[in-house]
């Protein structure tokens, strides 16, 4: 690999650059691509790549799981610039149901 350190942070890297390929040239970066064909395309590739994990843990094994694992964070990070939501976001909901029960915390959102 090289110098770049390899921890959960990566992931707030990679959202920077994704929001930075915002109006790029899509002809230069699939980011931008994936932006100019919109939302919908986004969404689609995110549910494409959550069936392929799926398949992978199943029938694949763990090194396709995790290739498969990659390209479906890389993707809900581009929804996620799409829309317009920071990961902190998504962090502080996850911190605010780590002590719950997931049963518990399940159940709160069905009423």
């Amino acid at each position: 690999m090289n110098d770049l350190i390899i921890d959960s942070q990566i992931l707030e890297r990679l959202f920077q650059t994704i929001k930075g390929r915002y109006g790029e040239n899509p002809d230069k970066s699939y980011t931008a691509k994936l932006f100019s064909e919109g939302r919908g395309e986004i969404a689609r590739k995110v549910g494409e790549e959550a069936t392929e994990t799926i398949v992978a843990a199943l029938v694949e094994g763990n090194e396709k799981v995790v290739m498969e694992s990659a390209d479906l964070l890389y993707h809900l990070l581009v929804l996620w610039a799409d829309v317009g939501i920071e990961p902190s976001k998504v962090w502080t909901e996850l911190a605010s149901r780590e002590a719950a029960s997931g049963i518990d915390e399940k159940n709160s959102r069905e009423n």
